[in-house]
């Protein structure tokens, strides 16, 4: 199982959005710059937003570029508010 996440950097100002089959240790590894050349390396204080069950691995991708593609706050920010949203999305393709 796999799931999108979104976290947010109060001190940044900034969403992130990525997938992972282990979710809060992913956010462990943001939050200590494991990722070095990564865009998270900004700041420290990421914080989960949202997580989104997928049933494999190929969803969850799909989903996490899909938002990157966007590259749109507001799109974020909506689907933080209805995650229905993200169904519609698979349901399309």
């Amino acid at each position: 199982m796999h799931f999108l996440y979104i976290i947010y950097s109060a001190k940044a100002d900034k969403y992130y959005t990525g997938e992972s089959n282990d979710v809060p240790a992913r956010i462990k590894l943001h939050n200590s710059h494991r990722f070095l050349k990564a865009f998270t390396k900004a700041a420290s204080d990421w914080k989960i937003k949202l997580i989104f069950k997928c049933e494999n691995k190929t969803d969850a991708v799909f989903l996490e570029r899909y938002i990157k593609r966007m590259k749109s706050r507001k799109f974020i920010q909506k689907i933080i508010e209805r995650p229905d949203i993200l169904e519609e999305i698979l349901s399309t393709r």
